[in-house]
């Protein structure tokens, strides 16, 4: 019997990627995956339990990516929470893109909205864990019971609009993916301002930039 190739986690997932790209769809098993790619099927549960493992995985490798570029930049630990958070989508959605036609594969496979979501749990997990790092100043409540609710507020409307980013994202037809761009610095803007309650200017802004892409949409 032929030996089987030696292949990392890495290997596997770029493997998997490519294949989901050229089928339009997921491998029959996990046996047929591994055997048309010359690899031992017992290589593949060393790294991951299912095909929806490594689904998972792959969105939260976009996130740990992107937290490594930044982490060697000295100039981002200078930051503060708002051009953090920016420089964060920055070059979140610049890998998104890199990976684009596997990112939009993924998340339109489902018809179901909620199982889609699924796929990026472990995403949400990193992401909530580096919101919480970030800081973010907020309105300011003494009562325990409150501080709990304002900090969990703050972690879903972050996770909503990352979300709501992405499908921006994954709609938007401009060069170089521009409007995404505007659309991620007026946002991230405006939930700073709203806050620290701010003046109304950047919300406003903000909302005729959603009025005037919805409408071109439509």
């Amino acid at each position: 019997m032929a030996k089987k190739k030696l292949i990392s986690k890495t290997d596997i997932v770029s493997t998997y990627m490519n294949d989901v790209l050229e089928h339009g769809e997921k491998p029959k098993s996990v046996y047929t995956f591994a055997k048309t790619n010359d690899f031992e099927e017992a290589k593949f549960y060393e790294f991951f339990g299912s095909f929806d493992a490594i689904e998972k995985h792959i969105f939260n490798a976009f996130f740990e990516n992107t937290l490594a570029i930044l982490e060697k930049d000295e100039a981002f630990k200078s930051f503060d929470p708002r051009n953090k958070l920016l420089s964060f989508y920055f070059t979140f959605f610049e890998n998104l893109t890199a990976n684009r036609s596997y990112v939009v594969y993924a998340l339109h496979q489902h018809k179901n909205s909620l199982k889609s979501l699924s796929l990026l749990s472990e995403l949400k997990k990193s992401f909530i864990h580096f919101i919480n790092n970030l800081n973010i100043e907020a309105i300011t409540i003494e009562q325990e019971q409150l501080i709990k609710i304002k900090n969990r507020a703050l972690q879903e409307s972050a996770w909503i609009q990352l979300l709501l980013t992405i499908k921006f994202w994954i709609d938007d037809t401009s060069t170089s993916f521009e409007k995404t761009d505007i659309f991620i610095e007026k946002s991230i803007n405006t939930s700073f301002d709203l806050l620290n309650i701010a003046p109304l200017e950047s919300i406003i802004d903000f909302g005729k930039f959603i009025f005037k892409e919805k409408m071109h949409m439509n």
